[in-house]
C-alpha cells in the first residue's frame, strides 16, 4: 500500500469502523462485544476485540440449510501492533462444530519482498499469494469508482493514482503480511468449506485494504485517541442497529426448514443428496475412530 506502517495504523482503525457500520444492517453485520486495552508478556501493552459477526446471506446455500435464522461467528483479535493475530470460532449453534481461522498479521515497511516475516519456518513459494490492491478482482457487488486506485487521487497526501508496476516504484510503500490457518473437521465438508473460507478472506482483504487507502482524505491527520473514538461511535451506532434487526427477526415466526434435523454425516445416501462425492473408508484398526462411527451434526433453527 502507498503507506507508511505509522499512517496504516490510524487508516486500518478508521477502515475497519467504516466498513464494519456500511456493511450491518438487515440483521446482518459486525456487533462489538468487547474492545479494550491488553497486556502480553511477549509483544507488550495492545487492543483485544471480540466481535460477533452475522452472516447468513454470505453462507452458500448448501450452509445455509443446517443453520439458524440468525447465526454468527465470534472473531477475536489481539492487535499488539505491528503484530496481530485473530482467531475466528463457529459459534451459537450446533453445526460446524469443529470450525477454526486463525490469521496472523505483520505490517512491515516493504513492497512484499520478506520470506520470513514472523520468523519462523519460512512459507512454502506455493502456498504464498501476493494480493495486489489495484489490479486484482474484487467481486462486482463491492466495485465503487471511487475506490478504484486507478483513478484516485489524495488531496491532502498528493498520492495516487496507482499504475502498473507501482510496487516497485512509489514511497511510502508497506505490505500487510497474512499467514491464514483454517480447519473444518467434519468428514465429506473440509476441502469445500476451507476454500470457502480462504475465497471469502481474500475478498475481505482486498476491498478493506483498498478502502483504507481511497479514504485517506478522511482519517490522514488524525491521532489515535480521534480514531478511538470514531470506532467508539461508530460501533455504538452498528451494535444498536443490529440489536434492533435481531429483535424484529426473533418476533416473527420461525420458517421451518423441510430437512431432518440430525443426520449422519456418513451416510453416502445422504452425502450425495447434499452433492457432496463420497469415498470409500476402509475398516481397518488405523483409521480415526471419528470415520469408523458415524458422526451426527445436529442443527438447530432455532
Amino acid at each position: 500500500m502507498p503507506l507508511t506502517v505509522d499512517e496504516y495504523k490510524i487508516g486500518q482503525l478508521y477502515m475497519i469502523s467504516k466498513h464494519s457500520s456500511e456493511q450491518s444492517g438487515g440483521g446482518e453485520g459486525v456487533e462489538v462485544v468487547r474492545n479494550e486495552p491488553c497486556t502480553d508478556p511477549k509483544h507488550g501493552a495492545g487492543q483485544i476485540t471480540e466481535k460477533r459477526i452475522y452472516l447468513n446471506s454470505k453462507l452458500p446455500t448448501w450452509i445455509r440449510k443446517f443453520v439458524p435464522m440468525v447465526f454468527y461467528i465470534t472473531e477475536t483479535a489481539w492487535n499488539f501492533y505491528p503484530y496481530t493475530v485473530t482467531g475466528q470460532f463457529k459459534h451459537f449453534c450446533s453445526f460446524l462444530p469443529r470450525f477454526h481461522v486463525k490469521i496472523e498479521t505483520r505490517f512491515e515497511n516493504d513492497n512484499g519482498c520478506n520470506e520470513n516475516v514472523f520468523g519462523d519456518d519460512p512459507t512454502p513459494k506455493d502456498s504464498v499469494c501476493f494480493l495486489d490492491i489495484l489490479s486484482d478482482p474484487i467481486p462486482d457487488k463491492h466495485y465503487k469508482k471511487s475506490e478504484d486506485l486507478s483513478n484516485w487521487v489524495s488531496e491532502k497526501t498528493g498520492r495516487g493514482p496507482l499504475v502498473d508496476g507501482w510496487r516497485n516504484a512509489i514511497q511510502p510503500i508497506m505490505c500487510s503480511y497474512k499467514r491464514v490457518t483454517c480447519s473444518f473437521e467434519v468428514y465429506g465438508f473440509q476441502g469445500r468449506t476451507e476454500d470457502f473460507i480462504h475465497r471469502n478472506i481474500r475478498d475481505i482483504l482486498l476491498v478493506g485494504h483498498r478502502q483504507a487507502v481511497a479514504w485517506i482524505d478522511e482519517w490522514h491527520g488524525m491521532t489515535l485517541e480521534q480514531v478511538r473514538e470514531y470506532e467508539k461511535k461508530q460501533q455504538e451506532e452498528t451494535n444498536s442497529k443490529l440489536k434492533s434487526d435481531i429483535t424484529c427477526t426473533d418476533s416473527a415466526p420461525p420458517v421451518r426448514p423441510s430437512f431432518t434435523r440430525s443426520i449422519s454425516v456418513t451416510d453416502e445416501s445422504s452425502l450425495k443428496k447434499m452433492g457432496v462425492k463420497t469415498v470409500d473408508i476402509p475398516s481397518s484398526p488405523s483409521s480415526p475412530s471419528s470415520l469408523k462411527n458415524p458422526l451426527r451434526l445436529n442443527s438447530t433453527p432455532e
